[in-house]
C-alpha cells in the first residue's frame, strides 16, 4: 500500500472535496481517500499494483481540479 497526498487547486467548497472523495474511491486499488478543502489536499491510500499515481490525477482533473504536486504522504 503506497500513501500520498495530493495538493489540489480549485476546490470551492466542503462539496467539492467530498465529490474528489467519491469519484477516487470508485477506482479500483483505492483504499481510502480523504480530501480537505481547507487544506486544499487529498490523502489517498491505494494499491499501487492496481492503480498508479497518473490514475489518480487523471481521476481528479477529470472532475476539474488540478493536481499540483504530489508528496509522500
Amino acid at each position: 500500500m503506497a500513501k500520498k497526498l495530493f495538493q489540489i487547486e480549485g476546490m470551492h467548497c466542503a462539496s467539492c472535496a467530498l465529490l474528489i472523495d467519491e469519484e477516487l474511491e470508485e477506482l479500483s486499488g483505492i483504499r481510502r481517500a480523504r480530501t480537505s478543502y481547507a487544506r486544499q489536499q487529498a490523502e489517498v491510500e491505494y494499491d499501487e499494483q492496481q492503480v498508479n499515481e497518473q490514475k489518480i490525477i487523471a481521476t481528479i482533473s477529470g472532475v476539474g481540479y488540478k493536481v499540483s504536486a504530489v508528496k509522500t504522504a
